[in-house]
């Protein structure tokens, strides 16, 4: 029988935190922009040398907080990689959360969650509660039930002093068919000014908002062909795609402009194929992080 992987304590209250963006903005000062995707695929797995399995999961997982959590700005990992081995999967998760707590490294759940009013305040308690064994940094979301649909966890990340990163442009084909519908007053667009209208609210002049959006780094130029103004954020932007996808230092700039220096660049596979060695996982990590500087 294989041994059980234990569930990590609740978190302690975070209500005396500083809040998400004047969080990652220290944190950026520090580490600089490059976010580390935790994506334990079963090919990964496999080419690390490990089962895929919770123990294989687990080992995988904590090796990559130890070698590039301190030289990345955030640890993202990959919600539906920890669900498929269910219970124990989860659990798995709920360890490398609180591992990166304990060590100070923020961590983006990259859940893709969204549902509406009673579903979608659990989801934000089990995402960003108090107390809760799964409350990460930040939550990605998806607004397709409508923006306003998101609201129990877009209150809840500001009271909790955490974030949320809302699917806005991805670089999939078949998001265009939501996303670019309207053209100048696309789907996308509607979604950046939601997001940039709950970033203007904030208490303090000129602080950092808690709404962020995620826009992939290999769009080229639809969020100008699309109207998209993300210099007015006002928040952070996840973009996923740099490495393995194809995206590097010109992409990035061809997507966001003005907008750049809001971008967290987030690159999974590329760098964790350097391990199992924390050495060179680390220097990988490192590497691209200097490459887009």
């Amino acid at each position: 029988m294989r041994p059980e992987v234990p569930a990590a304590a609740p978190r302690a209250s975070s209500t005396s935190r500083a809040s998400f963006g004047e969080r990652l903005a220290a944190a950026r000062s520090g580490k600089g922009s490059l976010c580390v995707g935790i994506d334990p695929h079963p090919a990964l797995l496999a080419a690390w040398g490990l089962p895929d399995s919770p123990e294989g999961l687990e080992r995988f997982s904590l090796a990559v907080l130890d070698a590039v959590g301190p030289v990345s700005v955030a640890l993202k990992p990959q919600v539906a990689l920890y669900e498929r081995h269910g219970s124990r999967g989860l659990a798995v998760l709920e360890t490398l959360l609180a591992r990166a707590a304990d060590a100070g490294a923020l961590t983006i759940a990259d859940a893709k969650r969204g549902d509406i009013g009673s579903t979608m305040q659990a989801y934000a308690e089990a995402w960003l509660g108090e107390g809760s064994p799964l409350a990460a940094d930040a939550v990605t979301l998806n607004p397709y039930l409508g923006f306003e649909s998101l609201r129990p966890a877009l209150d809840l990340a500001r009271s909790t002093g955490r974030g949320v990163f809302v699917l806005a442009l991805t670089s999939n084909p078949e998001g265009r068919s939501v996303q670019h519908v309207g053209g100048d007053a696309s789907v996308a667009r509607s979604i950046a000014l939601a997001a940039a209208g709950e970033n203007a609210d904030q208490d303090g002049a000129g602080r950092p908002g808690h709404v962020g959006l995620v826009v992939g780094a290999t769009i080229g130029d639809a969020a100008e062909r699309l109207g998209l103004d993300l210099a007015r954020l006002n928040g952070p932007i996840l973009a996923p795609g740099v490495g393995a996808q194809g995206a590097g230092t010109r992409e990035l700039r061809a997507a966001f402009g003005g907008a750049l220096p809001l971008v967290l660049p987030t690159s999974s596979r590329a760098i964790l194929a350097a391990g199992p060695d924390g050495a060179r996982l680390r220097a990988a990590a490192e590497r691209t992080r200097d490459e887009l500087a």
